[in-house]
């Protein structure tokens, strides 16, 4: 079925992005765009339409993977439920051999390209918090616990979940085995009995 004029054609928008995100995390700042948009199998100009600069590629690719991170939060699941799953996704997201060289990336283009490190962190990570820190507002609200500081409890959050892992991400460190289904569920779990209602 042909495409109204205008509209976006999304597998070539998720093509461009696939192709970034592989190349950010093997080489870091020094890919161009012309190298995104044949890794991608698109015209410059498709490319530029769609993402005018590495900024905003940067932006997109990392409010991708907020979304991804934080879809528990918009399961409507208890918060043990809620909890793991958004602790199993951010080990996911960060602790895989994808996650960590994707780490690594953006530590490297950081010195050489602040705006574009500024662009990951606030479209990803602090947007992640964000929503975590709304979303346990609203369980204060409810009763189901008792967060008097939603934004420290988001942080310690992802803390309690990552650990060390996105250091070891960063530094190219090997991850020492582990169960992140377990980790997840007992992030969960003491994390929740920490901020139990009285």
């Amino acid at each position: 079925m042909p495409r109204i004029p205008g509209q976006v054609d999304e597998a070539k928008t998720e093509a461009i992005l696939d192709a970034a995100f592989a190349l950010f995390s093997e080489k870091g700042a020094g890919v161009s765009m012309e190298a995104i948009a044949r890794k991608a199998g698109v015209s410059r100009q498709t490319l530029y339409n769609r993402f005018p600069s590495r900024v905003e590629m940067a932006r997109a690719l990392a409010s991708r993977r907020s979304d991804a991170i934080s879809a528990p939060l918009r399961s409507g699941g208890d918060p043990e439920t809620v909890l793991t799953g958004m602790a199993r996704a951010l080990l996911e997201k960060i602790c895989t051999q994808d996650g960590r060289g994707s780490m690594r990336g953006v530590a490297m283009l950081s010195p050489q390209a602040p705006e574009v490190a500024h662009a990951i962190y606030d479209a990803g990570p602090a947007e992640g918090l964000r929503r975590l820190s709304v979303w346990l507002a609203e369980q204060d609200r409810k009763g189901l616990l008792a967060v008097p500081d939603p934004t420290a409890a988001a942080e310690m959050f992802a803390g309690m979940t990552l650990g060390h892992g996105h250091l070891r991400g960063i530094l190219g460190v090997p991850q020492p085995p582990f169960d992140p289904d377990a980790r997840a569920r007992e992030t969960a779990r003491r994390f929740i009995r920490a901020f139990a209602p009285a």
